[in-house]
């Protein structure tokens, strides 16, 4: 799986590289979620910027890894590895900044609304095509980044939505040409480091302890539906569509 990790001036900077779509196997969310764990544990580490290159920021989970995989071990692990990498995300010891660009798809959206600050380039996507693929989630974490009617519109059509709404909503911090993209998460990181790290790491710690929704409860509950779909053969009749490239028909 495509990582790269740097750390420089107190802010780590973890990079997804994986060709054609940054789609995630079951060992990469695994090991998404140990380099996130790892980088904000180290008490040399103010601020972490996630950040990917290619196409686009994440497309979720590796559908094809899936349904090339004899039994349930690849979706029982997909699930599973997301509920890490999510988790590790919003229990990183410092803040996370998502620098997101071209599209955060699924697994993405988890990653994203677990963050602490997101910034995005022009014209990126963020969107929930779950329900075209037989599976619930992320909802939790939507609901993190738009208000509730326009979270439950974005589940049920599995329509994306631009950058430029979440920014007027407030969710997206600031909206960039791509080119700055990445400068603007490090300078964000950058502020954030120069105040005190036992302080940032409190407030961390103090924000995560205020929140109304336990995202990784909420998130597990979602996860159940799931495998209920999976069970009645609705999802993984939608995968297969999704992999032969053909419409998925109503069940």
């Amino acid at each position: 799986m495509g990582f790269t990790v740097t750390t420089s001036e107190q802010v780590t900077e973890i990079v997804v590289d994986h060709p054609p779509v940054n789609a995630l196997t079951v060992s990469g969310w695994y090991e998404l979620a140990d380099l996130v764990t790892v980088a904000g544990r180290n008490q040399e580490v103010a601020a972490v910027v996630l950040r990917a290159e290619g196409r686009g920021f994440n497309a979720g989970v590796d559908i094809k890894e899936m349904q090339s995989t004899e039994g349930f071990a690849a979706l029982i692990g997909a699930n599973r590895g997301c509920y890490a990498a999510f988790k590790a995300v919003y229990e990183c010891e410092v803040p996370v900044i998502a620098a997101v660009h071209g599209y955060c798809l699924g697994g993405g959206i988890g990653l994203v609304g677990n963050s602490d600050v997101i910034v995005a380039a022009e014209g990126t996507r963020f969107g929930l095509p779950e329900v075209n693929q037989g599976a619930l989630g992320a909802a939790t974490h939507m609901a993190r980044l738009v208000p509730q009617h326009a979270m439950r519109e974005l589940v049920y059509t599995a329509e994306p939505v631009d950058a430029s709404v979440l920014h007027g909503w407030g969710s997206v911090s600031r909206v960039v040409p791509l080119e700055q993209l990445r400068d603007t998460a490090l300078d964000l990181a950058a502020v954030i480091a120069s105040k005190g790290p036992y302080i940032i790491r409190r407030a961390k710690e103090s924000l995560n302890g205020i929140d109304p929704v336990d995202v990784n409860r909420s998130y597990r509950f979602e996860q159940g539906f799931t495998f209920e779909l999976n069970l009645a053969g609705a999802g993984d009749e939608a995968r297969d569509a999704f992999v032969e490239g053909r419409q998925h028909p109503p069940r």
